[in-house]
């Protein structure tokens, strides 16, 4: 079986990185934010905005669910 050398060094680095946190996710995940914050860099958040207009229903849903029509 091929294997990428490239692949198998992500893998590695990956398990070292989880290792050294002792696979706990909440532990990555706040070292992840810390990095992020401590980048520098602009941080997007894609999520839906509550009252944005669905795509095919064209309705739109405020915060507490009930649909408006917007047209």
């Amino acid at each position: 079986m091929w294997t990428d050398e490239i692949v198998e060094e992500i893998h590695q680095i990956r398990e070292e990185y989880a290792k050294s946190f002792n696979y706990d996710l909440d532990a990555i995940f706040a070292d992840l934010r810390k990095k992020e914050a401590e980048s520098g860099r602009e941080v997007v958040n894609l999520s839906r905005k509550p009252g944005l207009i669905t795509r095919w229903s064209g309705l739109a849903k405020d915060i507490d669910g009930d649909a408006k029509v917007t047209k």
